[in-house]
């Protein structure tokens, strides 16, 4: 459940204006909710009683300043993706960015614990392969809750697929290790979110599929995002 940064945030406090309008276009989006509403309520079930109460226990015993490091690994990683996308959709200003970050953060910042490429004015990209799909005109295709991995899309769904080659986990070769490292990535994520669902109110399904779509579509559209109402 990988929409866990500002800009999500961001788009989340505005869904919390946005719902009552986007609610009927959004449905449009979403002819297959009959089945994604059982999928929704079963990764209800398991962030409940197993996911949101690991990231709690993980958020209350690990300083913040380790607790911080360990997000900024993750996001040093994921600069790769970042970058292979940002190729990928002609940005070489943007690829230069990335390219900047993954040294100094590597090398100076110990391997990404300390985000010294931001402190430095080189401001992280947030790329994925279904956004380079749709900067090339693709489009999203009917809204799709995933079993575990939660809210995407027909067009964003297999692109998770590609961006996983640019990800450390195909390369780590001892399992225990790959396990351990993928986990505390999900628990690092969703300890990163603990914050920003006290935001959610009233039907969760359809506030957290507004505040998804939105999220993607200023994303694919760098920003530029009409205003409708």
């Amino acid at each position: 459940m990988r929409w866990s940064n500002q800009l999500a945030q961001l788009c989340v406090c505005a869904s919390v204006l946005l719902v009552p309008f986007t609610a009927q276009a959004a449905s449009e989006d979403d002819p297959w909710e009959s089945v994604n509403r059982p999928i929704y309520q079963f990764n209800d079930f398991v962030d409940t009683y197993a996911l949101k109460p690991i990231a709690q226990g993980y958020e209350f015993v690990t300083p913040q300043f380790l607790e911080d490091g360990i997000h900024n690994m993750f996001r040093n990683v994921g600069d790769v993706t970042n970058l292979a996308n940002n190729v990928l959709q002609a940005k070489p200003a943007a690829a230069g960015v990335d390219t900047a970050r993954l040294i100094f953060n590597t090398t100076f910042g110990l391997l990404g614990f300390f985000d010294v490429g931001t402190k430095m004015g080189l401001q992280r990209s947030d790329e994925d392969f279904g956004q380079t799909l749709g900067y090339w005109g693709v489009g999203s295709g009917p809204y799709v809750m995933l079993p575990l991995l939660g809210p995407s899309t027909l067009r964003d769904a297999p692109s998770k697929f590609v961006d996983s080659y640019t990800g450390p986990y195909p390369y780590i070769n001892d399992v225990p290790v790959r396990n351990s490292v993928f986990g505390l990535n999900i628990v690092d994520t969703r300890a990163s979110l603990l914050s920003a669902e006290k935001l959610i109110n009233g039907d969760k399904y359809i506030f957290i599929r507004n505040a998804y779509l939105q999220n993607r579509e200023f994303k694919v559209k760098d920003g530029h995002v009409e205003d409708d109402f």
